[in-house]
Order: structure tokens, then sequence, then C-alpha cells
């Protein structure tokens, strides 16, 4: 059994720990790996993983050791894979720890996830360490065979497809809301957006009933602001055709089971962004705003891939780049909803194509075996 490290800096508070949680799970349960998990904030990850507690630097959940990762590094063994997610930078007595192993250590920088077509050439290089005698791998998410491809559980296409009517009205009433036929569902989860006013006034003055699922943090609070009122968790705030629901933060499982019942999700970032694209749904992304508008070549890169064969592809692109700060938001979404069933029927045949690039966690095992 191969014992590894994963290190996460805890940037953006979920998206970080999210994808490291998802393949540190995956590791060890689909591949018997022995797993230790590094983490520089217990806070944001006992969110999205309430099992967690924040109060112990040490702990075992689901067979993953889980450290905090302290500014003043402990001395502890090596590990035979060891994974700098995100360029996290390693701590520097651990890298000298490195440096003395009889085996020098499989080392991966797993890097940030974009659809841009120079991450092919990149992907799996290494880089040779100066003054070390140590060799540092580039490995790379994507969406082509050329890439490291996208986290997925081996059953989680199953889940999703026995997600039935049955299991979705479960679900709601879990959550404490009644299924209504006629209004259209979606899930709201957004860094701080001026495009979030404008889309709730043309949600709430159109002729179809919608009711927004709001995930704690920007999204509730510009919410608020528009509504000029309070939102904590299971408030509700309606105005027009608009239905406001105030969602507790899920944990992941959960959040999963939301994006499926969803009509439409908006997500943020690259864990939800993933995750929206297996859930099957039609999806907007807002992608982490970058200096020099460098997020927008990010962003075109992937809907040139995503609506590659999809003939209303102008139609989301609008929308996309509309919330994204570059369009009108209000004409864009008209436009959208008025061309729903194809949109809808996208989705599903987007995650089929996805599924052609492999599983990012077996591609990672693949590639440490070789090595």
């Amino acid at each position: 059994m191969r014992r590894w490290d994963i290190f996460c800096a805890v940037v953006d508070n979920y998206g970080d720990i999210g994808t490291c949680w998802r393949l540190a799970q995956q590791l060890a349960d689909e591949h018997d790996a022995d797993v230790r998990l590094w983490v520089d904030n217990l806070d944001a990850f006992a969110r999205l993983c309430p099992s967690v507690s924040p109060l112990f630097s040490r702990q075992r959940l689901e067979s993953i050791e889980i450290r905090q990762w302290p500014s003043d590094f402990p001395v502890v063994e090596v590990a035979d894979v060891v994974i700098e997610a995100f360029a996290c930078e390693l701590p520097a007595t651990y890298i000298a720890a490195m440096t003395e192993r009889s085996e020098a250590p499989v080392w991966i920088n797993l890097e940030y996830l974009t659809a841009e077509d120079w991450v092919e050439d990149c992907h799996l290089l290494p880089s040779l360490q100066s003054r070390l005698p140590l060799k540092k791998y580039f490995f790379f998410p994507g969406f082509t065979s050329r890439t490291g491809g996208l986290l997925r559980e081996r059953d989680l296409l199953a889940r999703r497809a026995a997600f039935d009517a049955s299991a979705e009205a479960e679900f709601w009433r879990e959550v404490g809301l009644p299924r209504i036929d006629d209004e259209l569902r979606i899930s709201l989860f957004c860094y701080d957006n001026a495009s979030v006013f404008e889309l709730l006034e043309c949600w709430s003055a159109g002729n179809t009933a919608i009711r927004v699922m709001a995930a704690p943090g920007a999204a509730t609070d510009q919410i608020a602001s528009w509504f000029r009122d309070a939102l904590l968790p299971g408030a509700v705030l309606r105005r027009g055709s608009l239905t406001v629901n105030a969602m507790p933060f899920l944990p992941q499982s959960d959040y999963d089971k939301l994006l499926w019942a969803c009509d439409l999700n908006f997500v943020r970032g690259e864990d939800s962004f993933v995750r929206a694209q297996w859930a099957q749904q039609p999806f907007v992304w807002q992608i982490y705003p970058q200096s020099e508008n460098a997020h927008v070549v990010k962003l075109d890169s992937f809907l040139r891939r995503y609506l590659e064969k999809f003939s209303h592809a102008d139609v989301v692109r609008a929308l996309w780049h509309a919330w994204n700060g570059a369009g009108d938001v209000g004409a864009a979404w008209k436009e959208y909803i008025a061309n729903w069933r194809p949109i809808l029927e996208h989705g599903k045949l987007w995650a089929s194509e996805l599924d052609r690039a492999g599983n990012l966690a077996n591609n990672l095992i693949r590639f440490v075996s070789e090595k």
C-alpha cells in the first residue's frame, strides 16, 4: 500500500479543500491508498465535512488521516507520493526530508483546472529542482485524454441515474421544501457579482415562477441587500414571480443532490463547476476573477470546448459572459430560457463526452505506478 501526503492551502474557502478532500476519499476508497491530508484551515474544511473537528490537529476520518498544517511544521515521515495541491509550496523541512529518503518520493504539483490548449503539452512534464535531487511533475486536470481528466467517483454516474423523481422528492422533504411542478428551481452559488441585482429584477418581473436556492455567502448577502431584508438560513423572501430560499451550508454529498434536483445551477470556482457538469443539468459558471482579465481567456477556452457541437452556442455564451461582467444579463436570460429544452439535452450529452477523458484519480494512480 502506497502512502500519500496531500497538502492543501485554503485560498477561497471551499474550492481547494473541496477538490483535495474528494481526491483523498477516492484514493483511499477506490485504490486502497494510505492517505494523509494536510490542511491549513480546518474551519473551512469542517463546513464541507461536518465530521471534521477544527479542535483537533490530528484526526482520522473514513480511513484518512487529517492533519492541521502548522506554520512550524513537525518532523514526520515522508510519504511515497507527495501532492502539492495548486502550487501551495511544501514546508521547507518536509522538502529537506524528501531529499533524505533512499528512494525519492513521486512529487506532484496538482494544478488548477483549465480548458486551455497549452495544458496538453505541459501535463506530466517534470521540473528539476535547483540544488535538490528531486523532480516535481505537473499534473493538469482537464477535458481531453491528453490531460489528467476530472475527479469522478466510481459510482457517481450510477448514483446520479438512480436519483429519480422519488429520490428528488425525498431530498426536497429533507431540506423542508415541497416540489411545485410549475416553478423553475435554481441553485445560486457565486462570488460577489454586480449582475445579481439585474438578474433578480428580471426573475421577479418575468412570467416564469422561479425559486432560488441561495448558498450562504456572497449570494445571500447580495440578495438580502436587494430585498432590503435579512436572509438567514431557512428564511424565505418573495417578490413578484421570484421566491428565494436561504439554504444552510450543505456537506458535499448533499450539495451533489441539490445540483441534481435543481433545474439550473449557478456555480463558481472549480469544485462546484466540475460537480455541475457531472450533474447533467444546465449550469452557469462564474470563474474566479483574475488581474488583467486573465480569467476571460480561461472562460472562453472552456466555452469553446463545451459548446463546440451545440447549435445554440451563442445563447449560452451570452449568458455566461453577462454573468461574468460582459453583457446585458437580463436580455441574455430571456434568450436562454427561451431555448431551455436544447440546453437541457446538451448537459446530458456533455457529461458523456467528459467521461471519455478518464478519471483524474485513476490517471494519477497510473502515472505514479509508472514512476
